[in-house]
């Protein structure tokens, strides 16, 4: 933990929800849900105007609807999040040369490092107020929220604390004060399974966590986690902003309209994800020892098997097999409605097998769902989905407003054009195009490494 709250934690604000009504005049103030449009879908962004209703990130679509039946639903544009990403995270590095990506939405940034005068309070509130007007500005509206600490723990704190288009500064020597009153859910690494056991020994809050003795901790949590979590509690944490963070594993799902039952079908699935794993494996420089086959059934239970091979490969071949292999072992009768494939333990050099066991180390556990993939488009499935955008010779950009029986209506409007008119096509009218790109934005220019 450092002397001065030299550590500022941006998250933008219901990211892909506010890109949706920052581009379509029509849903500002409204509420807007992006996500699995269909029955299998799931909330991946809700606006705050959604959330009054009680609709939150992970719920099931369809949960979704019946809370909030007069919301836009809309199946996301990852162009265009990217494109607003590209811009906030190129206003970060304006600040320091350390910033700490956690997501397209969320990063962390090292002010030390920055050059910045961390010692005085008031110059920091204004570097963030600045920070805010700046974003807003370049992404054309957006918000975020802005946290800065002593530590990356604190400044998520501050963050959390100034939700929504907010602005926190936490006052070195202020920590233990501010988290005691927290849920201990808010320490980082403390997720459900963890919470559990801590409600085993009365824990629930951050100030319960501070009274339990750290040999009590490790008997629940194990001694390691035991120990990190007393730290943590008294807000002692000296984590580095760490501008490379190195992904732990490489994965494709898919989630289905339908379950699926019939084997040959799956297999051919993963081994089209098999493909895809071992293509952006074979990019990264890297091989792995590790190969994960993810299965979710009709009933929302998760079963995910690991496979440790007694070397690591890079090759879809050997990806495939495993993968097949794991799903041999799995009833697939009830039916089947995601599926997905992965591979994780990396190393830098190819560590030849020298014989392949059939009993390498299965790993099998069952879990709830929590998220869910955007749904892979099968046959059957309309062509144009809610929100996508259209281009139209006559009537320029716009976005679909819904599509069915052979129609699809769309409203015509931009974020520079203020709310639209609408109209219907028939779905195959091939005055209809999609547009090659995102609607350019003038601070999202692209910059040579």
């Amino acid at each position: 933990m450092r002397s001065t709250a030299s550590i500022l934690h941006l998250d933008l604000d219901a990211f892909f929800a506010s890109v949706e009504q920052r581009d379509k005049p029509s849903l500002r103030g409204k509420p807007v849900i992006v996500g699995g449009v269909g029955q299998r879908g799931v909330v991946s962004t809700a606006s705050y105007e959604a959330r009054a209703f009680g609709v939150r990130s992970a719920m099931p679509s369809h949960e979704a609807r019946r809370k909030a039946p007069h919301a836009a639903f809309l199946s996301g544009r990852f162009d265009a999040y990217r494109q607003s990403s590209r811009i906030v995270m190129r206003l970060l590095h304006e600040l320091s040369p350390l910033v700490e990506p956690l997501s397209i939405d969320e990063a962390f940034v090292d002010l030390e490092a920055g050059g910045h005068d961390c010692s005085d309070l008031g110059a920091l509130r204004a570097l963030g107020q600045r920070l805010r007007a700046d974003l807003f500005e370049r992404t054309e509206g957006l918000t975020a929220s802005v946290g800065l600490g002593s530590s990356k723990f604190i400044a998520k704190v501050a963050s959390e604390m100034a939700k929504p288009n907010g602005l926190v500064v936490v006052p070195p020597g202020s920590e233990v004060e501010v988290i005691s009153p927290l849920p201990a859910r808010a320490v980082p690494g403390v997720g459900p399974a963890t919470m559990e056991k801590l409600e085993r020994l009365g824990i629930r809050t951050v100030a319960d966590l501070q009274r339990v003795q750290v040999q009590e901790l490790s008997r629940e949590v194990g001694r390691s986690w035991g120990h990190g979590l007393h730290e943590l509690a008294f807000a002692r944490d000296d984590r580095p902003v760490s501008p490379h963070r190195e992904a732990k594993s490489i994965s494709v799902e898919d989630t289905f309209e339908t379950d699926l039952t019939d084997r040959v079908e799956l297999e051919a699935m993963a081994a089209r994800d098999a493909a895809i794993v071992a293509a952006r494996l074979r990019a990264s420089g890297q091989f792995a020892r590790t190969i994960t086959l993810k299965v979710r059934l009709a009933d929302f239970t998760t079963w995910t098997r690991s496979r440790t091979l007694n070397g690591a490969t890079d090759s879809t071949d050997r990806i495939t097999d495993v993968a097949r292999e794991l799903l041999q072992a799995l009833d697939v009768r009830e039916g089947i409605r995601l599926l997905g494939v992965g591979v994780s333990n990396f190393t830098l050099a190819a560590q030849e097998e020298l014989f392949v066991l059939a009993g390498d180390d299965v790993v099998v556990t069952e879990e709830q769902t929590t998220t869910e993939a955007p749904p892979h488009r099968r046959r059957g499935r309309g062509e144009w989905s809610p929100g996508s955008e259209v281009e139209h010779p006559e009537y320029g950009r716009g976005w679909v407003w819904g599509s069915g029986l052979g129609r699809v209506t769309v409203r015509f409007e931009t974020r520079l054009t203020g709310v639209g008119p609408v109209r219907t096509f028939r779905t195959d009218d091939e005055s209809l195009t999609r547009p090659a790109s995102p609607l350019p934005m003038t601070w999202d220019v692209e910059q040579d490494d």
